[in-house]
């Protein structure tokens, strides 16, 4: 038989010994250093300013963009006593020395008593006529055009007047030629209820009476905007 086998003694652990653990030591914040507080601080300054920077610059933008707008929609006044403050771009392609001379036929149409449709006859005569520019020459010079009896032209002023509407003097002074016109035009029995170019026609006997009609629009967009308030 063999010999029984005697069982093998486990091994002691010495005395005083302990189970390491598998646990892993909690790691501890540090607390942040001054100067690591010190920069971010820096930081949020930078931001800040930099938000207020973008603000200003928003509201600037807008300043610039709103400002034109609103001067588109509220322009200055026009007032007819004042070439100043008509505008440079002119009204319907009518500018400068033409407002100006538009606005000499407005003030004298109503300073004798006639109104808006009456002004606006006016206005339409002289655009037809002289392109509202007060022309020492006329019909002949420009186009050889003689009178029925064969004798020349002499068409002169805003109106492109003759001889027979009064001397030169008063035919190239804007205002004295409007009055020539309107106290003809009031002579005309029921004006107002003609077609407007007829009763140019009528009044400056020219060879067409259509002929003022193109410029009724332009006429009337002028006269409307020297009739508004200064104000």
């Amino acid at each position: 038989m063999s010999a029984a086998r005697t069982p093998a003694r486990a091994k002691r652990k010495p005395a005083g010994t302990r189970p390491t653990s598998r646990r892993k030591p909690a790691t501890r914040r540090r607390k942040p250093t001054r100067r690591q507080a010190a920069i971010r601080a820096r930081r949020q300054r930078i931001l800040q300013r930099l938000l207020l920077s973008a603000g200003a610059l928003v509201a600037v933008v807008g300043l610039f963009v709103l400002i034109p707008l609103s001067l588109a929609r509220d322009p200055a006044p026009i007032c007819i006593d004042d070439p100043r403050t008509f505008p440079a771009a002119g009204v319907e392609g009518w500018s400068g020395e033409q407002l100006e001379n538009a606005a000499t036929i407005v003030r004298t149409a109503a300073a004798m008593g006639f109104p808006r449709d009456g002004q606006i006859l006016g206005v339409m005569t002289a655009m037809g006529e002289s392109s509202l520019r007060n022309i020492d020459y006329g019909d002949w010079e420009t186009r050889g055009f003689t009178n029925p009896d064969g004798s020349r032209t002499s068409s002169i002023g805003l109106f492109q007047q003759q001889d027979w509407w009064g001397t030169v003097e008063q035919r190239m002074d804007p205002a004295t030629s409007a009055t020539l016109f309107f106290d003809r035009l009031g002579r005309l029995p029921d004006w107002q209820a003609m077609d407007p170019s007829h009763a140019i026609h009528r009044v400056q006997v020219n060879t067409d009476r259509d002929y003022y009609a193109r410029f009724q629009a332009d006429a009337t967009a002028v006269v409307d905007a020297l009739s508004g308030p200064c104000t």
